[in-house]
């Protein structure tokens, strides 16, 4: 059963870092492009990174670029966010998915986490 569990949300101080979990279970995940997703209420789920199979590319969101980071641990079967200089409106809960296609878009992945969530103070 393919299964993604994030972790690692919190609350934070502007400017503050974080670094958000997706383990996988049931699967490899280095054999899947796995993004990153952010979604408040009331809003769409938007896309903030992700890393292709095998390590091969990435690509962030303009929102995110120069202070999000995503890599793998493929020993741990693991998928990192490393967010840093973190602004209020980087608060929502955040997914990581898996697809056959390097995208940000919601539509192009298959499976999910539960998300975690991050709030950066005011």
């Amino acid at each position: 059963q393919l299964r993604l569990v994030e972790s690692g949300g919190a609350l934070v101080l502007p400017g503050g870092s974080l670094k958000l979990t997706c383990q996988g279970s049931g699967f490899l995940l280095d054999n899947y492009h796995v993004g990153w997703f952010r979604q408040v209420p009331g809003k769409e789920r938007e896309g903030v990174s992700c890393i292709g199979a095998h390590n091969r590319i990435r690509t962030h969101a303009d929102s995110v670029k120069d202070r999000f980071i995503t890599r793998r641990d493929n020993r741990k079967n693991e998928v990192y966010l490393e967010m840093s200089s973190l602004i209020p409106e980087d608060t929502a809960v955040y997914y990581c998915a898996v697809g056959r296609v390097l995208s940000l878009q919601p539509a192009d992945f298959t499976t999910w986490g539960q998300g975690t969530q991050v709030a950066v103070l005011s």
